[in-house]
């Protein structure tokens, strides 16, 4: 049944169409208490009942995040100042380099939840590349039965996989990528079951593939 989230989501996505026709100060600043009371304070604390549940679900603690409004645009040439979605992202407090965050989603044209590792390069890149070379078939089977698919959040894949690996590696789309992430969408009941209800059932079933990354050494 609706647990009283549902008014967040419908307010989020309002208020974010309303802003990327008017994606200036100006008139943010107008109706920047709508964002905060109607958005920003129930979000908090649907991450943070969130955060909970994860706790329960995977024995390990996760931190939760909600992600600025605000647009680091210095080095973009796309210069609005706000970000029109609601993201949020519960990340572990402890673990090794392949560790999986939490994702939620909310914009003009999608609603997902996803997991994934980001932030590869260097050793922990080189460490993930491994760890796909001698457990690429968990990571498929897990990924085969939770349903999700790859996603494109993080830096583009490589074109070629990465010596020394071969060309032909049965898990060369694995190894060609710079992150791990994968996304479910949201069902389309979500809102009578209630959200905090249906996005825990999503990331049950993420959790064998949340298991295959975070009990490894990378």
């Amino acid at each position: 049944m609706a647990d009283g989230f549902e008014a967040m989501i419908h307010a989020a996505r309002g208020f974010f169409a309303e802003l990327a026709r008017n994606n200036e100060r100006a008139w943010y600043e107008a109706n920047k208490a709508r964002y905060v009371d109607q958005i920003k304070k129930p979000a908090e604390f649907f991450a943070d009942l969130i955060a909970e549940d994860l706790a329960r679900l995977t024995g390990a603690a996760v931190k939760p995040k909600l992600f600025r409004i605000h647009r680091d645009v210095r080095f973009s040439k796309d210069k609005t100042p706000y970000n029109t979605h609601l993201h949020l992202l519960w990340s572990p407090v402890s673990g090794g380099v392949l560790a999986p965050g939490w994702f939620f989603g909310l914009g003009a044209d999608y609603f997902t939840l996803g997991l994934g590792v980001m932030g590869l390069q260097g050793e922990s890149l080189a460490r993930y590349r491994a760890f796909v070379d001698r457990h690429g078939d968990a990571v498929q089977g897990a990924l085969a039965r939770s349903g999700a698919t790859l996603s494109d959040w993080g830096p583009a894949p490589l074109k070629r996989v990465p010596k020394p690996y071969a060309a032909d590696h049965p898990h060369g789309d694995l190894l060609r990528r710079k992150a791990l992430t994968v996304a479910l969408e949201m069902p389309e009941d979500w809102e009578a079951v209630g959200l905090v209800k249906s996005v825990n059932a999503q990331f049950a079933r993420l959790r064998p593939l949340h298991d295959v990354l975070a009990r490894s050494d990378g």
